[in-house]
């Protein structure tokens, strides 16, 4: 029986089982739904479609006051009907369950429908507005580590965390593809690959959406931003994206594909322009390939005034009104407005003008009742505040910890610098991220761009506490900086540096998301590189750290420098996984989910076109090289580990196959090194002549391997050409085409034939 149901029943408010058919718990979705439309307004349907910012409803109107006034939310609930709020900052999870429990209670218990709301949250990296709640690395770290265990784990902890709380709707997992590094969100992408985006984001919405220890409590994870969002021409947050839809069907699509295949119940739009037109306004992506292509049934939501962004940021709608018409008609079904009223009062405008109908808001208002009705908000509208002890428990914890671990990519290790020698006197930590814990985590971490740093917990470490703990023989010395020539800081560090049998630079980024994080140089900040710079001049064992959400280029240092290690923002357990690399406690086994640039003005991910990169001899005429050429520094699966690992024998069960058989793939991976190691074995393709050109390879399938020193053990793939061979042409549809094909794996390469046997595959030149 429903909360609201039981309570009409306590007030003596009579209605047949027929005429409240919405409450009855037993009846089919669609009849509740079609019960509950019935008896709304067009002002309680447009409610619906609303979503409004916490600080519209809490007593001080900021974003980190979780604390609700009555008063202003029984205005918006009572008056406006509004159906969902939205965000905040980290605070106690009793301050949270006490304010989502009053304000589903004036939802539920005082309005004409007791429709509940459904509140929003940016989750991104476990349940990060909540004070004490397991922080895992960012997205790119977690497609560092090539395991979807890590993902889902990262999805699960998160909803056990949060889902006592209220907090029934998560704005993540991110699916754009982190293609352009100036992009200032791209370590909230599982990296440049569409297969491992597609792989790692499929476990995300498993692990959020499926967990059945919060039964009957269900959540909704949100794909965003649909779609092309991280690659725009400039660089710049939320500026122009020139896609074809060749290449948005090819490695945009894919990742959102696999999450709605996966279940996922809701979408977040692109805040950029493709091709000269606002998503927001977009029938062409929104209706037609999202809905119609992509099946996908559930709820499309804005992003943060974008509806508003259409008139005086794109500039392609006259006045808001004309931006609501826009948005709606292309596909939007809620507005995260989120700060005024602004769109209940155009729409409702628009569909009183007749240039809306009441049943294209019927068609969002039924799929956002639907999304409540299946996440079991009319019969459990309230938090359980129970399980909080386990917010943030050491088992969740050493998840995370142990994601951290496996994302540590080591770049380069000359001299076996790394790992360090636990009997050293004494290791300078130096740089501005080994003192810091906001640097750890990055954005979205307690606040939008990261907390004040007294606002990390006491027991979350720094990278020098870290050291310290692990090195307890040695004697730490720790410098954020190394001062101006002549200063007491570099006279401090002078004679640090001297004393210190090793160095450990602590360099990189602070916290940002979004446009504050908009750069104009690539390149590591130049205070930094000068520190670099001097501390390889020593002669000193080093070994760099880099506290990253993007990777900055490094080209000038990399020579000087013995050991280079990325670590991207790995959480509030990142710094014990750094010294645990450091120290060889753990064996690194984390590859590149990206290219590294080598230059700040040229980049290009490792499945480029082969036109895209090429060399040419000006002492030759037209001498243009293009086999396995690169600009990265370091290219995407990049990855040292202690010990080393060897590939061998490649094998192909057949020499040629037709588009309705398989061909499988062995090899074998050796351990030749002196100690237990973890290999990441990813399989490529190449096909080597297409009709729409090809990329030089294309990641298809990946595996994690342990070995003990000296083990090798057969790896074996099963290549199916309508899967692995095909791409899609300008209209979205597969093509398969006759022709060679390339196998590759660790150093092997083998060749195939798919030859034509049937209409589906088309011929192309050999």
């Amino acid at each position: 029986m429903s909360s609201l149901f039981s309570l009409l029943l306590i007030l003596g408010i009579n209605h047949s089982a027929s005429a409240q058919t919405y409450l009855d718990a037993s009846a089919s979705i669609d009849k509740r739904i079609d019960d509950l439309i019935g008896r709304m307004t067009l002002e309680e349907k447009v409610g619906q479609m609303t979503q409004l910012n916490i600080t519209l409803i809490n007593q001080k109107g900021e974003q980190r006051d979780v604390n609700l006034d009555p008063e202003k939310a029984r205005n918006l609930l009572q008056n406006h009907h509004i159906g969902s709020f939205l965000n905040g900052e980290a605070v106690p999870p009793n301050q949270w369950v006490n304010y989502v429990k009053e304000l589903q209670r004036i939802a539920v218990e005082e309005t004409r429908l007791g429709i509940p709301v459904i509140y929003g949250i940016d989750h991104i990296h476990g349940a990060s507005y909540v004070e004490g709640s397991t922080i895992f690395p960012h997205n790119i770290n977690i497609g560092a580590t090539f395991n979807p265990e890590n993902s889902y784990q990262n999805g699960r902890i998160t909803a056990l965390e949060s889902a006592p709380l209220g907090h029934t709707w998560n704005f993540a997992p991110v699916l754009d593809l982190g293609q352009n590094p100036y992009w200032a969100r791209q370590y909230e992408t599982f990296g440049e690959d569409p297969h491992l985006a597609s792989e790692l984001g499929r476990a995300y919405v498993e692990g959020y959406q499926d967990d059945h220890q919060i039964i009957p409590y269900k959540l909704a994870a949100t794909a965003k931003h649909f779609l092309g969002y991280s690659v725009p021409r400039s660089g710049w947050d939320r500026t122009p994206v020139d896609l074809s839809m060749q290449t948005i069907h090819e490695f945009h699509r894919p990742p959102f594909q696999a999450a709605f295949d996966a279940g996922i119940k809701t979408v977040m739009v692109n805040s950029a322009e493709i091709n000269g037109i606002p998503v927001h306004s977009s029938k062409q992506l929104l209706t037609d390939l999202l809905r119609d292509e992509m099946g996908f049934e559930g709820v499309i939501v804005t992003d943060w005034a974008d509806i508003g962004k259409l008139v005086d940021y794109h500039k392609t709608a006259r006045n808001y009104d004309e931006a609501t018409y826009q948005a709606v008609t292309a596909g939007v079904d809620m507005s995260m407005t989120p700060e005024s009223l602004e769109f209940n009062e155009s729409l409702l405008t628009l569909v009183e003008e007749g240039r809306i109908s009441e049943e294209r808001i019927n068609e969002s208002v039924r799929r956002i009742l639907k999304l409540k009705f299946e996440l079991g908000l009319f019969e459990h509208p309230y938090p359980t505040g129970k399980g909080l002890d386990n917010i943030g428990s050491d088992s969740h914890k050493k998840k995370a910890l142990q994601a951290a671990r496996e994302s540590m990519v080591l770049l380069k290790n000359e001299n076996n610098t790394l790992p360090l020698s636990k009997d050293l006197d004494q290791i300078l930590v130096v740089g501005p991220s080994a003192n810091d814990k906001s640097n750890l985590s990055g954005g979205w971490t307690l606040a939008w761009q990261g907390a004040e740093e007294d606002r990390y917990p006491e027991s979350m470490k720094t990278i020098s506490e870290a050291i310290a703990d692990k090195f307890s023989n040695s004697k730490i010395v720790s410098l954020d900086s190394i001062g101006t020539p002549g200063s007491k800081q570099r006279s401090r560090f002078d004679k640090a540096l001297a004393s210190s049998d090793a160095v450990v630079i602590a360099a990189g980024e602070e916290p940002y998301t979004e446009f504050v994080g908009n750069i104009t140089n690539l390149k590591l900040p130049e205070d930094q590189l000068d520190l670099i710079r001097a501390v390889n001049q020593s002669g000193k064992p080093t070994a760099l750290v880099l506290i990253e959400g993007r990777p900055r280029v490094i080209t000038d240092i990399v020579d000087g420098t013995e050991a280079i290690m990325w670590a991207g923002l790995p959480g509030f357990e990142g710094a014990e996984a750094i010294a645990d690399v450091l120290s060889g406690d753990y064996n690194p086994s984390g590859k590149l989910p990206f290219s590294y640039p080598q230059f700040v003005g040229h980049f290009a991910p490792y499945n480029h076109k082969s036109s895209a990169v090429y060399y040419f001899d000006a002492d030759i005429a037209n001498n243009i090289e293009q086999a396995d050429k690169t600009t990265a520094l370091w290219n995407f699966g990049h990855g040292l580990s202690y010990t080393n690992f060897s590939y061998n024998n490649l094998a192909l069960s057949d020499t040629t196959v037709t588009g309705d058989q398989q061909i499988t793939a062995t090899a074998t991976v050796t351990n030749s090194g002196d100690r237990v190691g973890t290999e990441t074995v990813l399989w490529y393709a190449t096909d080597e002549v297409g009709r729409i050109t090809r990329p030089v390879k294309e990641l298809i399938h990946f595996e994690r391997l342990q070995l003990n020193p000296g083990e090798q053990q057969k790896v074996t793939f099963k290549i199916n050409p309508k899967e692995h061979l095909g791409y899609p042409d300008f209209s979205g549809q597969n093509t398969l085409e006759e022709g060679y094909f390339t196998i590759h794996v660790g150093s092997q390469n083998a060749r195939f034939y798919l030859q034509s046997d049937s209409s589906n595959i088309n011929l192309k030149s050999k």
